[in-house]
């Protein structure tokens, strides 16, 4: 049911009344260059950006960073709002929610910039130092290792292992039945493990 009222003479229906726009209003001013109105912005909004920034990147000192972003943008580019497409609160808090969104994802790239970097550095100076040593250790026991096999099969592990070759050509370059060379592998291979306390 419609309630209507008669002020100076206009009929004017509650229906078609519009809810008013205050920081829609403050916005437009701003948009003017009018300092007051960015002052009155300020105080009637702050809090409650500040509230929905923090809440996204919970630091407290980022936080500020970005609320004075959010209210510099609001000084550079209020003439962009746009009063028949939402309210001014909408269009303020949506805007920083972006902002503290961006800084989110800002924060996370230069976190893995630097983790990346971090396993880079980490990886130079294992590759270096630690890792050299490894190998050379590794090299040390596994000649100690083949210096224990028989003859034919360490022939035929480091044919295989340094030099590259297939069972078949061992076969070939040896003289020796490819079942034969098969047998000295397996043997040969078994005999390593044991010597280097390798169980699996």
């Amino acid at each position: 049911m419609l309630v209507d009222m008669v002020i100076d003479g206009f009929d004017v229906s509650e229906e078609e009344s519009e809810p008013v726009d205050h920081v829609g209003d403050l916005l437009l001013r701003v948009a003017d260059g009018d300092r007051a109105a960015f002052a009155e912005l300020y105080d009637t909004l702050s809090s409650r950006v500040f509230g929905l920034i923090l809440r996204i990147l919970v630091d407290r000192s980022q936080s500020e960073e970005v609320l004075q972003e959010v209210f510099l943008e609001l000084w550079q580019s209020a003439s962009r709002f746009a009063p028949n497409r939402g309210q001014g609160r909408t269009w303020v808090l949506t805007i920083a929610h972006r902002r503290a969104v961006d800084r989110v994802r800002a924060s996370q790239a230069s976190s893995d910039r630097d983790v990346r970097a971090g396993f880079r550095d980490l990886g130079v100076a294992f590759d270096s130092v630690a890792e050299e040593v490894a190998l050379r250790d590794d090299a040390t026991r596994v000649t100690k290792a083949l210096a224990v096999l028989p003859e034919v099969q360490r022939e035929a592990v480091v044919l295989a292992y340094y030099g590259g070759y297939s069972q078949s050509e061992i076969a070939a370059l040896t003289g020796s039945p490819l079942g034969t060379v098969k047998t000295r592998m397996r043997d040969g291979l078994t005999r390593l493990r044991m010597e280097m306390g390798v169980t699996s």
